[in-house]
């Protein structure tokens, strides 16, 4: 097979096109183009308005022999693909269900990679399912009235289904999972297009019918989903799982326990930390979210206002501070929302949200400051361990949010912040918020350096996207959830100190996306794949 790479089109070429400026590359005659498929694509803005894709191709030729001299290593390289492949079954005996805790990306993949295979998981969910959640992610950004158990951080499909839908990940992966899953989200109903684009996404709109028809395959093949069924509780003898509490009031006898409980599940952390779980402290960034006009960053990235053919420009813009600290982009959401996020009672987050259009009228992202563990050292009362400080901070900063704005989401103009004065009037940019939304001063609930930090980040990030720093772009807050403030200890096996209790994903702070979460829960479904074997009393499907 041969990797065509760099391969100009413009943007509105069809694929015969396509096809054509293979040949010519190749200086072949196009019968002898067996087939073509597409690794990525990406969008060439240098010569703004005028945009181009730039294509990587994996070609099959007839007489491929004859166009080793044209092979250069650089833009005609040979290669072999190596697919997927999901590891030969272990020798120890399973002869109950396994248990997963969790149904966002990690938990998801790895039930749907585990039923694939025989092992009937039981997955368990504090939340709703996809419809219901749906439904009262919505009655609260109308109403205010807060679930607790299902909103935007916690039911099925996880904190990513109300998120922009990002697949790309820099996670190196030479095993092919991750190529494994963007093809299952396009089994299960998302665009090809997500396979090859350099910044795949999917919105909330879509993301709900895939985590569905997920879940309903994952059922067909013997797995079985209990939602509004939290994990509470573990029995441990002997340094090994026994079985686990659910709701407080239910046991339940297994052996095996994935935690992919994602990254605001505080309580669970201080239940798994109760047990002797071995967890420590990682850092993690905080901040707020910026919103512009999406033309003004059309303008700025593609030269046009609307560019329809590829739709909303995203950005991505960081800056490392004379202070020595970094602020960043993060989450971006072109043509999306500003969501409260929030979870817990008295406590507000945000975070962005896009459906798959991307059309409101807005680009939001999230521009935040890491802190350490350093940093958060001095949070949380007396007896908090030092393993949840970084929980202990996330709530305080959550707190003040709340109290700010009476539970509406603290908005700031950009020169008020610089000001440290609440804002009274919007400028020219008005917000769009999923929940209602306060003017005030979201500068006075911020630690210093953060502050300061995000002032410096926008007045830089102005030279690189004209109007970034404009006076009247719209801060709000708290964008606290970014990732977990935890890592759960795990060993080559992917085990934690307590035998058969698997860490995954993004909570226990192996992840940092929709497609490495997915990834990491793979990895635990080989992990398990490995060691154990199906007996019949699991209930091997025929």
């Amino acid at each position: 097979m041969l990797r065509l790479q760099q391969i100009k089109c413009p943007i509105s070429h069809d694929r015969k096109y396509l096809r054509h400026k293979i040949c010519r590359i190749l200086g072949i005659s196009a019968d002898r183009l067996i087939s073509c498929r597409i690794v990525r694509r990406s969008i060439d803005a240098r010569k703004k308005p005028e945009l181009f894709y730039i294509y990587t191709v994996d070609c099959v030729v007839s007489r491929e022999e004859k166009l080793k001299k044209k092979i250069d290593g650089r833009t005609i390289l040979l290669h072999e693909e190596t697919p997927y492949r999901f590891p030969d079954e272990g020798e120890i005996p399973l002869s109950g269900r396994p248990v997963i805790a969790g149904s966002g990306p990690a938990g998801l993949f790895c039930a749907y990679m585990l039923a694939s295979h025989g092992y009937r998981p039981l997955i368990l969910e504090r939340g709703d399912d996809v419809s219901r959640r749906k439904e009262r992610v919505g009655h609260f950004w109308d109403t205010g009235t807060l679930d607790i158990r299902s909103n935007v951080q916690f039911g099925e499909g996880g904190a990513g289904t109300f998120s922009d839908g990002k697949l790309n990940t820099s996670v190196k992966d030479p095993a092919g999972r991750n190529r494994l899953v963007l093809e299952t989200f396009v089994r299960f109903g998302a665009p090809p297009t997500v396979v090859y684009d350099q910044k795949p996404h999917l919105g909330t709109d879509i993301l709900i019918d895939i985590v569905k028809a997920m879940r309903k395959e994952t059922e067909r093949l013997g797995g079985q989903f209990l939602f509004r069924h939290q994990l509470t509780g573990l029995e441990v003898r002997e340094g090994r799982l026994a079985g686990i509490v659910v709701n407080d009031d239910e046991w339940i006898s297994t052996e095996i326990l994935v935690t992919a409980i994602g990254h605001s599940a505080r309580d669970t952390f201080s239940m798994l930390y109760s047990h002797g779980l071995a967890m420590t402290a990682k850092s993690f960034a905080v901040g707020v979210r910026i919103e512009h006009p999406q033309t003004m960053i059309n303008l700025a990235q593609y030269g046009l206002a609307d560019p329809k053919e590829v739709g909303a420009a995203p950005y991505k813009v960081t800056r490392k501070l004379a202070n020595g600290r970094s602020v960043y982009s993060f989450c971006m959401c072109p043509g999306g929302y500003v969501v409260n996020a929030s979870s817990e009672p008295h406590r507000l987050a945000v975070n962005g949200m896009s459906y798959q259009a991307r059309d409101s009228r807005n680009a939001n992202s999230a521009l935040i400051v890491t802190v350490t563990p350093e940093d958060y050292l001095p949070y949380g009362s007396d007896g908090t361990p030092a393993a949840l400080r970084g929980v202990a901070f996330q709530q305080e900063l959550e707190e003040r949010a709340y109290a700010l704005a009476g539970g509406r989401v603290p908005v700031q103009l950009f020169e008020d912040f610089c000001r440290n004065h609440p804002s009274t009037v919007l400028g020219d940019v008005a917000p769009c918020i999923k929940g209602d939304w306060s003017l005030t001063n979201l500068r006075s609930i911020l630690p210093e350096p953060i502050g300061i930090s995000i002032e410096q980040g926008v007045s830089a990030f102005d030279h690189l996207i004209h109007g970034f720093g404009r006076p009247d772009g719209l801060l709000s807050g708290i964008e606290s959830r970014t990732s977990s403030p935890v890592r759960m200890e795990r060993g080559e096996t992917l085990e934690s100190n307590i035998a058969g209790i698997y860490p995954c994903g993004e909570g226990a702070g192996y992840a940092g996306g929709i497609t490495s979460a997915a990834m990491d829960g793979i990895r635990v479904a080989e992990a398990i794949r490995r060691k154990y074997r199906v007996t019949r009393d699991a209930g091997v499907n025929s």
